[in-house]
């Protein structure tokens, strides 16, 4: 045979071998299975003849995806590995294609892999060489790049990304750059959202979106910079046109109370007004019970009030709030008040509202309202707990209402709970000293607890 013929028959060889390939893949529903078959010819694949597929429009790019994996994972099956133009132009082909999970998966290993990573700037030159692609795709491209550095936390990477997609006036997507911000946050990298955003203010493209804007918000807030964090809003309102939205606002509105900066408070709900944003349920909520914990009850109380004129809908447990600061200070009457107020509103009481009203009432030497109360809750089918009953059996016993005392605790014990052996010796001792049969019980009762009370030795018990 003639070395002409030799090299024919070599070529028409290999054309037949890649033919099979593309074919193979062209047709098969399972690539995995497919190349696992021995009937594959992969000792014959080449980079060059790999390049030819990926870029084939014929052959489904999620089987290019599928070729490209099996290579990756099973470098021993093949004479060569993807290089950097490989997998850039896989990447750029899924990207034209909008399939933007895909490309972070290919991008992975380029920019992230301890072994096959590159820099950044070999990256940006093999772009620069290989790239045909339009210009909406190289932006993708490049927003995809910030996504897979933020992801894996190479933050540094991120801001020269970022310059060079401001530098060379390649689109940057305000999405990507929230969703980084939001990562520097996850991460507990405060300075570093707050450098970003400064970056993006600064860079003179229009990047900054009200999401973005309360991200850092609440980034500053969770620092406790909330001036900061309000005059950035102010600022970003006057300068961008950016506007603070409920969200934003409801950070700063949650870390003033937090912190009981009501100064402050006064200044966001002012600037709030100003840019007519209106509190929603949440915010409502969060002040009601900021307020009440600091003891600012009548404030509370208006809130409710603004929220009953505004139709939103009150739940309970602010009734509840409230109700328990006024029972802190004393004022039984006005929780009295509320309760009946509730009624009227058709804000149905639970039974934590029973327990402020009894424990209130207590407080105040009101036992007889606090049991009347009491029997409510039977009534509305609430399940009465131990530390109602204890604390209704020693107020009882507290003004001097024995049997009442002694009818809670037997009630008590019928339920299930075992009395405190305190309020179980003082019965008894009242008892003793009229003697009543009760009294043996309740020292039994406190001997079972594993206290020896002085009622034994007192009146003879061993």
């Amino acid at each position: 045979m003639t070395p002409q013929c030799f090299l024919k028959t070599l070529k028409t060889a290999k054309q037949t071998y890649t033919f099979l390939i593309y074919k193979l893949l062209l047709n098969s529903s399972s690539i995995n299975q497919t190349l696992a078959s021995p009937e594959t010819p992969l000792s014959d694949l080449n980079l060059s003849t790999l390049r030819r597929i990926l870029s084939d429009p014929d052959i489904k790019s999620w089987k290019c995806i599928s070729l490209f994996n099996f290579i990756l994972e099973n470098p021993s099956l093949f004479s060569f590995q993807p290089d950097l133009r490989t997998h850039l132009s896989l990447t750029f082909r899924v990207l034209s294609e909008r399939r933007f999970s895909y490309a972070k998966e290919l991008l992975k290993p380029v920019a992230i892999d301890d072994i096959l990573r590159y820099p950044f700037n070999v990256i940006v030159s093999s772009v620069i060489d290989e790239c045909g692609c339009e210009k909406k795709v190289v932006g993708r491209f490049f927003n995809s790049m910030i996504m897979v550095y933020s992801d894996n936390g190479k933050f540094s990477e991120v801001v020269e990304v970022f310059e060079y997609m401001k530098n060379n006036e390649v689109k940057i997507d305000e999405k990507t750059c929230t969703l980084h911000l939001l990562n520097l946050k996850r991460c507990d990298q405060m300075e570093l959202a707050r450098d970003f955003f400064s970056l993006m203010v600064e860079s003179g493209i229009d990047v900054v979106t009200v999401y973005s804007l309360t991200v850092v918000v609440t980034v500053l807030c969770c620092n406790g910079e909330i001036t900061r964090a309000r005059e950035l809003v102010e600022e970003m309102g006057l300068v961008k046109g950016v506007k603070a939205n409920i969200v934003t606002f409801k950070s700063m509105i949650g870390c003033c109370v937090k912190r009981w900066d009501f100064e402050e408070l006064d200044l966001v709900l002012k600037l709030m007004e100003k840019e007519s944003v209106m509190l929603d349920l949440d915010s409502y909520k969060v002040l009601i019970d900021g307020f009440t914990s600091y003891g600012k009850v009548e404030e509370a109380e208006r809130l409710v009030l603004m929220m009953h004129d505004k139709k939103l809908r009150v739940e309970s447990y602010l009734y509840n709030l409230i109700m328990n600061g006024y029972s802190r200070f004393g004022l039984v009457e006005k929780v009295i008040e509320l309760y009946s107020e509730m009624s009227s509103r058709g804000v149905t009481p639970n039974k934590d509202t029973y327990w402020v009203l009894m424990n209130g009432l207590c407080k105040a030497g009101k036992v007889c309202e606090a049991m009347s109360f009491l029997n409510e809750l039977r009534v509305n089918e609430f399940e009465i707990d131990e530390e109602m009953y204890s604390t209704l059996s020693e107020e009882c016993y507290r003004v001097g209402m024995i049997d009442k005392s002694l009818e809670v605790v037997a009630e008590m014990i019928r339920d299930g709970f075992i009395p405190g052996a305190t309020i179980c010796e003082r019965l008894a001792d009242s008892l003793f000293e009229v003697n009543r049969k009760e009294a043996q019980m309740l020292i039994t009762i406190v001997v079972k607890c594993g206290i020896k009370p002085k009622s034994c030795s007192q009146y003879g018990l061993k």
